[in-house]
């Protein structure tokens, strides 16, 4: 291969190129090498720091859920504790109603049974006074046994 001034002035216009290109456009161009490879780290600590965010709102809301849940079940428990203590409450005091209809059926019951008895002591004695009469065929003077006629009508 032979030297002569074209290979040289290739060579030094090669020289010269590769200067300017390293001079003012090689630095921008690692310049935006550089940029790009720090927008995709900072992309891909953003992408892990949203997946540690996504993993720990799924633990809240997991937390949040079972709370809630057991929220709900406390409430419902309340409400059956509630439920059954109205439920007693009602059945005491319908006990309480009929035992108090029943002694007032008792009472009225009674208070008839008296009335019947004296009502038919009241007709016995006065069958009783009108056979004497008609045994002794004259009139009984109420005002002048008056104490014999109570005491038959309390034996009876």
């Amino acid at each position: 291969m032979e030297i002569n001034a074209t290979f040289v002035g290739q060579a030094v216009a090669f020289l010269i190129f590769a200067v300017l290109c390293m001079k003012f456009v090689w630095p921008p161009l690692l310049g935006a090498l550089e940029k790009r490879q720090k927008d995709i780290d900072e992309g891909l600590q953003a992408a892990e720091k949203a997946k540690k965010s996504l993993a720990l709102a799924t633990e809240g809301a997991k937390d949040a859920l079972q709370k809630a849940k057991a929220e709900a079940q406390k409430i419902i428990d309340e409400a059956n504790k509630t439920r059954s203590q109205i439920i007693d409450k009602a059945a005491v005091e319908a006990q309480a109603e009929r035992q108090k209809i029943l002694d007032l059926a008792k009472s009225e019951i009674e208070a008839e049974k008296n009335k019947a008895r004296e009502d038919l002591r009241s007709e016995v004695v006065a069958l009783a006074v009108a056979g004497a009469e008609k045994i002794i065929n004259e009139k009984i003077d109420l005002s002048k046994d008056e104490a014999m006629l109570k005491k038959i009508m309390d034996s009876l």
